[in-house]
């Protein structure tokens, strides 16, 4: 008969939460544990609950924790819920129930299941965004900002969803779409809030090379804030005082520029529309090209398209000739100064602009040792954009193209400038579930010149003894989609005395990003009751930075790059001493189910709880970490936890029948012995290294080594047996721990060590191939059987995947289509189909 896995899981929960075991001492760290923050990422509560893709990130970051602890340190591993924002204001206008209200039901069911999965939570430090506790602080944090210089409000043109009903910060737009929702984005002209969080982009650059993070989370960042080195050149226009200023990364091209491309954003089309021929046609394309998004105007493949300004020529300042300038979407007035030098031969989307107009292309750089005839780009499909020697340049001719580089902007009276993709942090939205902007406009200030900032007359942060400004309870909260705050309808929340000459004044009514709420979540779970300040630093010195950060690598641009820059300005301010929030960051892999990714669309998102109802929570945090390495993710299929069920009943079995056994010594020269000894090494380097799953494999080896010999294994051998386990099944460990005799709490004790002089063991490189073909290789024991060997290489990542795809059920139990396994002992195991 199974174990009562309910009943023990109800029960030690209770136990640790009223012993509160897993709870840190957070002012005054223990001289003998060292502090060490364990953190997940901050979950939003949606409507539906945790699902099991939420459950795998947890789990993964929760056997870290307990393995840390396990090793003397002082975990802190928190929780809360970033419930704030336009998830959670959606699914309340579905339903028709206000979000202060569902947040509550969502809130109370959220926790109840984050309970029952068996994490090591501090729970006495739980934080919520949408409390007022909390959300005082994140109000704070942007008057602190604009006191500094970093937040500030003008008309741009900005991304707007049409289903959200709100603006778009860049790094929510993906492919032209609301990362949200799908919707195709559009432009619009509004007043926004922003954060100079471009003041940082060096720094948010070079930290990261040595950072101990996951490389793509980097990659993708560096991609991100896109640094570029080159000049900044001006060609001046024709009979006018106004000139056009051009990023370049090359300007050893300038002799090759036969045109001219401004953003339709450009400025200088509006101070030079009285000598544009063409103003209607013009204004008619600027009108369609504000309708796309940045990502559909530089898309590849996109057809290039423009209009020429007639009227309007300038003068190539190499050459003095004389080039025409159109406007095209193509080019954006967010990246360099919103103006482009066109050079066809050696730029493909000013190529095929060229080609599309009937535009001179002018050859300027020919590859080394290639000589002849100029190339022919009227026949050519492409541009040449590699390097070269100089042709067509004058006396730059037969120079290297790296050399003449900086020798050609400085001879055309450019500027050595380094440009960034990264744009600032567009903060305000025009929604209702949120903290509302703490800034207050006073017209009368504005028209003395006075205020908080000389660049900013007019405007005030609110006092810091007001906050927070509490958002009210508006029964109608939807959405206006004007480019207005549904508080902008509110008149007793709006209207206010301003703080200085105390004049009729005006509330800002926009709300702010909900990535600002979780840019600074984890510094507050260190201090929650804290009514004086935002933290307390010396407990910050003691616990931060993070020590390990799990989280998707689909944050790694929003909220890690936002964290970080939150982190640095907190530096600047003199708030803490360090740079960077998170010694180390990893990112989680994937869950999916039988093949594709999990979403309510398609109506294949997994509820934990039936799992856990049916199966336990050991059994189901198991499952979900041997299906792959941590960091790869895993397909999600039910059969494949009836496995590690049976796993747990033998393990449950094995300890009570040790339980009543007399056998307390073993022998220290057993091969059970070094068995053990090598499971440990390996084990601790495997959840080390986040391999979860061939941890749990060698567990599994470990275990049926015991029961072949039940006569030679000790109490104190299981009891290591399930240290090592209990990282991964907390419940069931505890259990059997104290019907071992034992009355502290395994999850306090002491990892276990291995002898190093009993792991010496003869190995070798066992080649595992599919077909005949190599696909891995690893260390094996020599003298292993073929069955031992079967489950080693099946357990490796490599062949797993594939392993996966060639699997049958037949009457509920696992096979595989292979034609034969040839085995040569001590060298090699090919799986044949």
């Amino acid at each position: 008969m199974a174990y009562n896995f309910s009943k023990i899981e109800k029960k030690w929960s209770k136990i640790w939460a009223e012993k509160g075991i897993y709870e840190p001492k957070i002012k005054k760290p223990s001289a003998k544990r060292k502090p060490f923050y364990n953190l997940m990422m901050f979950p939003y509560p949606s409507a539906e609950g945790l699902h099991v893709g939420n459950m795998y990130a947890f789990t993964g970051s929760d056997i870290y924790g307990r393995f840390k602890r396990m090793q003397g340190y002082d975990v802190f591993e928190p929780i809360g819920l970033d419930g704030f924002g336009i998830h959670s204001e959606n699914y309340a206008l579905k339903i028709g129930v206000h979000p202060a209200k569902q947040t509550k039901i969502s809130e109370k069911n959220f926790y109840r299941q984050l309970q029952a999965i068996g994490n090591s939570f501090a729970w006495r430090e739980k934080l919520e965004t949408y409390t007022p506790d909390y959300y005082k602080w994140t109000q704070w944090i942007f008057t602190q900002f604009f006191k500094r210089g970093l937040a500030y409000r003008k008309k741009q043109a900005v991304n707007w969803c049409p289903s959200c009903k709100t603006v778009l910060a860049d790094e929510q737009v993906v492919a032209g779409k609301c990362e949200r929702c799908g919707s195709d984005v559009s432009k619009r002209e509004l007043e926004q809030w922003f954060f100079k969080i471009t003041d940082y982009a060096e720094e948010l650059l070079s930290e990261l090379e040595n950072m101990d993070w996951s490389e793509k989370v980097k990659i993708a960042q560096k991609n991100w804030i896109g640094r570029s080195e080159g000049a900044e050149i001006e060609f001046r226009i024709k009979n006018s005082e106004h000139k056009i200023k051009v990023f370049t990364t090359r300007p050893d091209t300038l002799f090759g520029a036969t045109y001219l491309v401004l953003a339709p954003e450009h400025p200088l089309i509006q101070y030079l529309e009285f000598r544009i021929e063409n103003s209607e046609e013009v204004k008619k394309y600027i009108e369609k090209a504000g309708a796309k998004s940045d990502a559909e105007r530089i898309a590849e493949g996109e057809e290039k398209t423009g209009v020429i300004l007639k009227g309007i020529e300038a003068f190539n300042p190499v050459n003095n000739e004389e080039l025409p300038v159109y406007i095209a979407d193509y080019v954006l007035s967010s990246y360099g100064t919103g103006a482009i030098m066109a050079v066809p031969a050696h730029d493909q989307r000013d190529f095929e602009f060229a080609k599309k107009f009937g535009l001179p292309i002018t050859e300027v750089i020919r590859p080394a040792g290639v000589s002849g005839a100029p190339a022919d780009y009227s026949k050519s499909e492409h541009a040449y954009e590699g390097g070269g020697i100089l042709v067509n340049s004058r006396q730059f001719n037969g120079m290297d193209c790296e050399k003449a580089r900086w020798e050609i902007a400085k001879f055309a009276g450019g500027k050595k400038k380094t440009n960034f993709r990264l744009r600032d942090w567009l903060i305000s939205r025009q929604r209702y579930w949120g903290p509302p902007i703490p800034m207050i406009y006073c017209e009368k200030c504005a028209a003395e010149g006075k205020g908080e900032r000389e660049d900013m007359p007019g405007w005030h942060a609110v006092p810091e003894k007001d906050l927070p400004v509490k958002l009210p309870f508006l029964k109608d909260f939807k959405p206006m989609g004007t480019g207005a705050s549904p508080l902008s309808s509110v008149k007793s929340f709006y209207e206010t005395a301003c703080p200085v000459c105390h004049s009729k004044a005006r509330r800002e009514t926009d709300v702010s990003d909900t990535f600002l709420d979780s840019a600074w979540y984890f510094f507050r779970y260190l201090d929650i009751k804290n009514k004086k300040k935002i933290f307390d630093k010396s407990i910050i010195k003691k616990w931060l930075p993070v020590d390990m950060y799990i989280g998707g690598a689909e944050h790694s641009v929003l909220h890690l790059l936002y964290t970080r820059f939150a982190t640095k300005v907190f530096r600047d301010m003199g708030l803490i001493g360090f740079s960077e929030p998170f010694k180390k960051f990893r990112a989680h892999g994937l869950l999916i189910k039988e093949g594709a990714k999990m979403s309510k669309s398609k109506g294949n998102v997994v509820n934990p709880d039936d799992y856990i109802k049916k199966f336990g929570a050991d059994a189901l945090r198991m499952y979900l970490m041997f299906l792959a390495p941590f960091e790869q993710g895993g397909d999600f299929r039910d059969s494949g936890i009836v496995g590690i069920t049976r796993f747990l009943e033998r393990v449950r079995k094995f300890g009570e029948k040790l339980a009543k056994s007399e056998n307390n010594a073993g022998n220290k020269n057993s091969e059970l012995n070094k068995n053990l000894n090598q499971s440990i090494k390996k084990i601790t380097e495997d959840i080390e290294a986040l391999h979860y799953n061939t941890a749990i494999s060698n567990l599994m080896i470990l275990l049926n080594s015991f029961e072949g010999n039940l006569s030679g294994v000790s109490k104190n051998y299981f009891l290591e047996f399930i240290k090592l386990l209990a990282p991964f099944a907390p419940f069931l460990t505890e259990e059997l721990w104290q019907k071992l005799g034992n009355r502290t709490s395994i999850h306090l004790e002491k990892w276990p060590a291995y002898d190093a002089r009993l792991i010496k063991e003869e190995t070798f490189k066992l080649i595992i191939q599919i077909n005949g073909k190599t696909k891995a290789t690893l260390d094996a024991k020599k003298g292993a059987s073929q069955a031992e060997i079967e489950k080693i290489a099946m357990a490796e990542p490599k062949i797993k995947g594939y392993l996966e795809q060639q699997k049958i059920i037949i009457d509920g139990k696992t096979t595989y289509k292979w034609k034969r396994v040839i085995y040569v002992p001590d060298r090699l195991i090919n799986f044949v189909f």
